[in-house]
């Protein structure tokens, strides 16, 4: 068991197992395109039982951060929720049917001062600010200003726009090796600023739907957060209890 992490030696070997893999998953060693380490590949990399490796493996697939895909082996998964903050807003094409992914429109980058939410939110005043447009169909929906710790983004307001799609999460994890596992978001309704109602196409002091969220890692560490604004004529929520 010389292969393991640092960890209680008191856990179970499984427990330390999965300890030891998670640390691997943070440090970038595995993407989502390709399979990890069969099951067998790992127990006998650290001497245990396939059963060991079996439940270290079924921890993680349970805690989201890999997924078993039938035929092909377990992969790690990729972050796949940066777009859900559109479930909060009914929107469809002119045809009725649900828009595709949507667009953004990217409208400044930069190292600065994090506001005080933010800063509380990520333990550090020293950030990097993105702000955009998010659209469907051409249609303004989200106006965005997110925080990311500069620290561990060093660089990315140097990106090429080209390298910048929809969705960040995925470009967390490719450049940077950070992996959001997990988001709260927070919703209340205030009124439109100047601003918000230009880019929305809305009136100022028009009511809006004001989504906070939070992004945390693997570990468990706030990675980035974000204040979401949009039309509060277009808010939808709904919960299912069971």
């Amino acid at each position: 068991m010389d292969g393991f992490a640092k960890t209680d030696t008191r856990l179970p070997a499984y427990a330390r197992l999965r300890d030891t893999l998670t640390g691997r998953i943070s440090q970038g060693e595995w993407t989502p395109d390709a399979p990890i380490p069969s099951e067998a590949r790992l127990a006998r990399e650290f001497g245990v039982s396939v059963g060991t490796v079996r439940k270290a493996v079924d921890g993680l697939v349970e805690e989201g951060l890999l997924e078993r895909r039938q035929g092909s082996g377990t992969f790690l998964r990729a972050p796949s929720f940066n777009a859900t903050l559109f479930r909060f807003f009914a929107m469809r094409d002119t045809d009725g049917s649900l828009p595709s992914i949507p667009s953004s429109q990217l409208i400044l980058r930069s190292v600065t001062q994090a506001p005080e939410t933010a800063a509380a939110a990520l333990g550090t005043r020293d950030v990097i600010k993105i702000v955009r447009l998010r659209s469907l169909s051409d249609q303004p929906v989200l106006f965005e200003e997110i925080y990311i710790p500069a620290e561990r983004f060093a660089g990315f307001e140097k990106l090429p726009e080209t390298e910048l799609g929809p969705l960040l999460y995925p470009i967390y994890f490719e450049r940077f090796g950070i992996l959001v596992k997990r988001a709260t978001d927070e919703v209340s309704f205030g009124a439109a600023s100047d601003l918000v109602a230009q880019k929305l196409r809305l009136g100022t002091g028009d009511p809006l739907a004001i989504i906070e969220r939070t992004a945390f890692d693997i570990e468990d560490r706030p990675v980035e957060w974000r204040i979401a604004h949009g039309s509060a004529a277009g808010f939808r929520y709904r919960s299912e209890i069971t």
